[in-house]
């Protein structure tokens, strides 16, 4: 209920452009308390921010998203995050080699497959920072520059080094997913990196809550018919379930 009303509220400040606190009480009738709570957890989306007396919204009509900071990303949606990862650990078996993506939807996946023996390609700082204390996961890092609003390693040999790996499964993020433009990211040297893994790998995972679908960034890594199971934190849109069970793409939610 409370993800419900976060939500709206999100998309109504959106709409209106900028919105007064008692409006937002009167709209959804809650207090002002409540209501100064609620936008102190969305302000890290990235989409609204303080005003004296309310709020606005960041973004203009028509924005494609673009790369937030590393840690924005991370507090947004943090238990939704984590249960996904928990799924998506479900599916590593021991000795299988996966790619662990560097975004903050797919790095907790570590705790949950610590027990078991097998090998993380990665080109994360926090998933091998995460995996240190863990001696049966090892560990692969990318070699690049490190790139410090993803906090992940980037750059030409990253991505000649990625080619040489087999991949049996590959854990991705995206900043947004729409049935006519797949998976995209903002960034460009993490677009080179996510498409090379989708061509180097055997099985796709999305891990994507339910806040990036239907929305889309600068540039498509791979089409959504291309992967094999989506990892999400509750139902698919009816569109977006109609188009997975037509493409023989398994939805997973818990």
């Amino acid at each position: 209920m409370k993800q419900q009303r976060l939500d709206a509220i999100e998309r109504y400040v959106n709409e209106k452009r900028s919105v007064t606190l008692d409006k937002l009480c009167e709209e959804f009738g809650i207090s002002k308390n409540t209501v100064r709570r609620d936008i102190d957890i969305l302000i890290p989306r990235g989409t609204i921010k303080k005003v004296y007396g309310g709020v606005t919204a960041v973004k203009k009509d028509g924005d494609i998203p673009g790369l937030l900071p590393y840690e924005s990303r991370h507090v947004a949606y943090m238990s939704e995050k984590d249960k996904i990862c928990r799924l998506a650990a479900s599916y590593v078996r021991e000795g299988d080699t996966i790619y662990i993506d560097t975004g903050t939807t797919c790095v907790n996946m570590v705790k949950y497959i610590s027990d078991r023996s097998c090998t993380i390609i990665t080109n994360s700082l926090q998933v091998c920072t995460l995996a240190v204390p863990y001696p049966k996961l090892r560990v692969l890092s990318l070699p690049g520059q490190l790139k410090r609003e993803t906090l992940s390693f980037t750059g030409n040999t990253t991505t000649e080094y990625l080619s040489i790996y087999n991949i049996q499964k590959a854990f991705m993020a995206c900043t947004g997913c729409s049935l006519e433009h797949g998976l995209t990211n903002a960034s460009s040297e993490e677009y080179i990196i996510k498409k090379t893994v989708i061509e180097n790998s055997q099985m796709h995972f999305l891990l994507a809550d339910h806040s990036k679908f239907g929305r889309f960034s600068l540039m498509t890594y791979c089409h959504l018919e291309d992967i094999d199971k989506v990892i999400t934190d509750c139902p698919l849109p009816e569109e977006y379930q109609s188009f997975c069970i037509e493409h023989g793409i398994e939805v997973i939610c818990d």
